[in-house]
């Protein structure tokens, strides 16, 4: 199973990036499916799609440099860098989904600017 649900990751990706396909993800989500925001809200699936629709045209192009796929059980998470065409800034992110019975349940992301990872760590430094 923990495979299958890579794959689903990879396909729902592939989609998202290549053809632009949210008509294609649909089908492997869930449809009590959750997406939680890192301010604790969320959407549901309508919502979620829709705000991908919207955010496609401005991400056109977008690459993804795919560092880590793992799936352990019922999740898989994924840490990638992504960029837009032309330079823009870059973002690492990582994603992490649920699965139930074959299809995404729930997803979380965490998004960061390339250029303020220097500046993030500063937390750190407690010295």
């Amino acid at each position: 199973m923990t495979q299958d649900n890579r794959i689903i990751v990879q396909k729902a990706l592939a989609g998202l990036v290549e053809t632009g396909g949210v008509d294609e993800l649909a089908p492997l989500l869930t449809d009590n499916f959750v997406h939680h925001k890192p301010d604790s809200t969320s959407s549901t699936k309508a919502e979620w799609l829709a705000e991908v629709r919207a955010a496609l045209p401005h991400i056109a192009g977008m690459e993804v440099e795919v560092r880590n796929l793992l799936a352990d059980g019922d999740h898989v998470v994924m840490y990638s860098r992504r960029r837009l065409p032309g330079g823009g800034p870059g973002i690492a992110v990582v994603d992490i989904w649920r699965f139930d019975d074959g299809r995404i349940a729930e997803a979380w992301e965490v998004i960061e600017p390339l250029a303020q990872v220097a500046a993030n760590l500063a937390w750190w430094d407690l010295g």
